[in-house]
């Protein structure tokens, strides 16, 4: 017996030692791969102890639009939960500055939720993390810096210009326009204020600073060959004809190994109009929900901005620019200014140009939706993709878990597959069990790990003889005590039957299995007559 509990305890030691280095090492990695390392573009971190981490927050962004009054919202797990929110027609993810790679999943939840929930999107990144998710619009991120000779800006102390690198571009972008196919009247023609206020974003376009992008390259695909007109695509800024990626580190125009395409494009929208969701409209006339809820037409919109440096704090406001050798103006420049281009268009932080290109992608000019939502900006939400930054030591763990699941649950192939996994498991568990033997029936749960292995074939004469002894001795009501001082002579009288006489005592008699169960039916009849 001692053997069978010592390999019981050791299959339990087993068990239980796998399930706790299981735990330790989905607590333990989490938080050695992010130790060390600083949160970039989060729309929540105040930033670090140093002021290079603080200017690299977006928590400046966030205020402005918790000012303009938008509902405020982030998403720690994943973004496959989109196509979960409410109101995805009426929502805006801002992935900005993604450290990690956004997967094929993930990808194609984001695109189902722009093409066919009508939601918004802003993709910000100058690497190539977001390029799963861009490839399936047809938008490519190139994996270098870009340096451009014609559009870059200076900085400057005490007023005075002191420096200027190729890889500060700007750029005058449009709102909903592409700037290719824009007159040049109307490419030379700044948006003012007034223009703003009346919402007129047309035919004007507003200076962007860039602070160490990438490009991007636009490619129609397959769907745009086969259907031309199911989606608008508009570039609204692009680089100089003379910029170039700069893949080789050397910051060299005439290097053949640094390409230079001549229309690389720093901002992209697509829109995707016409898909049918459900909303408050402003007539009840046939509405099948009830409260004046019916079928809406809505525009799902995506963005991709080659740099996230532009949200930051160091470059959305103007007073906060200014205080890092930024100014408004150019004029100091010697042929790369904008103001050479746009009359009187100041830069006044990029605050000014997102904000009014996300209240353009917006539903606000809706008119089939109802006023009241129409006009009030907190039923409209902006949703901070913080999954895609390093997290803390301590929720590190927390957090990778939650994302897990989620993705785990959200894919229905991959839930499926769990679901499979699982199933495997519980037949690998019932092969290895072992079988109760013949002999004993305990149907307490509690007693599973008691249960004795399969009985040895070479033991079944013993146990035979045992069944007989036991059947004689209570037969003729005498203790195990009792039973043992018996002579063997009055024990072959008290048996009686030759045959089973022959099984107790005989010591050359062999057995085959098929005579032991007919030796087992003469003992259970013995005693009846």
């Amino acid at each position: 017996m001692a053997p069978k509990k010592t390999e019981d305890t050791n299959f339990t030691n087993m068990v239980v030692g796998s399930i706790s280095v299981t735990v330790v090492l989905l607590l333990i990695l989490p938080m050695i791969f992010v130790v060390g390392k600083d949160t970039y573009y989060s729309a929540y971190s105040e930033g670090g102890d140093t002021k290079v981490e603080a200017l690299a927050q977006v928590t400046d962004m966030r205020n402005t639009l918790s000012d303009d009054e938008y509902f405020i919202a982030n998403t720690m797990s994943t973004p496959m939960l989109v196509n979960d929110w409410r109101d995805p027609h009426r929502t805006a993810l801002m992935i900005i500055g993604p450290e990690k790679p956004i997967s094929q999943t993930e990808a194609d939840s984001i695109y189902d939720f722009v093409t066919k929930k009508g939601g918004k999107v802003i993709v910000a990144a100058d690497g190539t993390n977001a390029n799963r998710l861009a490839e399936k619009f047809g938008v490519t991120f190139f994996d270098a810096p870009l340096n451009d000779e014609n559009q870059f800006w200076l900085e400057y102390e005490a007023g005075e210009a002191v420096s200027g690198s190729w890889l500060n571009v700007w750029s005058l972008a449009a709102v909903s326009e592409d700037v290719n196919e824009m007159s040049l009247a109307h490419q030379r023609q700044g948006c003012k204020d007034v223009d703003v206020f009346e919402e007129n974003r047309l035919n004007c376009r507003l200076p962007v600073m860039f602070r160490s992008p990438t490009g991007m390259k636009y490619e129609p695909t397959a769907a745009d060959k086969s259907n031309p007109g199911h989606r608008d695509v508009d570039i609204l800024a692009t680089a100089s004809s003379s910029a170039f990626i700069d893949i080789q580190g050397n910051s060299r125009a005439d290097d053949p190994k640094n390409p230079a395409p001549g229309d690389l494009a720093l901002i992209i929208r697509i829109d995707y109009s016409n898909i049918t969701t459900f909303d408050r409209v402003v007539t009840d006339s046939g509405n099948i929900v009830g409260n004046n809820v019916d079928e809406l037409q809505v525009t799902g919109s995506i963005v991709f901005v080659s740099d996230e440096e532009v949200f930051s704090n160091r470059m959305w406001d103007i007073a906060a620019a200014k205080n890092e050798n930024m100014i408004e103006s150019c004029e100091q420049h010697t042929g790369h200014c904008w103001l050479d281009v746009t009359k009187e268009t100041l830069w006044e932080g990029n605050e000014k140009y997102f904000s009014l290109l996300i209240d353009d992608m917006m539903e606000h000019d809706n008119k089939e939706l109802v006023k009241s939502i129409r006009e009030d900006r907190s039923e409209f939400q902006i949703v901070f993709d913080e999954s895609r930054h390093v997290t803390g030591v301590i929720s590190a763990p927390f957090i990778e878990s939650m994302g897990t699941v989620v993705l785990l649950t959200s894919n229905t192939f991959l839930k499926w597959l769990v679901v499979l996994n699982v199933g495997l498991l519980l037949l690998v568990a019932m092969m290895v069990v072992p079988e109760k033997e013949n002999w004993r029936h305990v149907f307490d749960l509690t007693r599973f790990k008691d249960r004795p292995q399969k009985l040895d074939p070479s033991n079944y004469r013993i146990r035979v003889q045992q069944a007989l002894f036991t059947k004689v001795r209570v037969h003729y009501d005498l203790t195990r005590d009792q039973m043992a001082i018996k002579p063997p002579a009055e024990v072959q009288t008290m048996i009686g039957d030759p045959r089973l006489v022959e099984l107790a005592y005989s010591q050359s008699r062999k057995y085959t299995p098929q005579e032991l169960r007919q030796l087992m039916v003469a003992i259970r009849r013995w005693g009846k007559n």
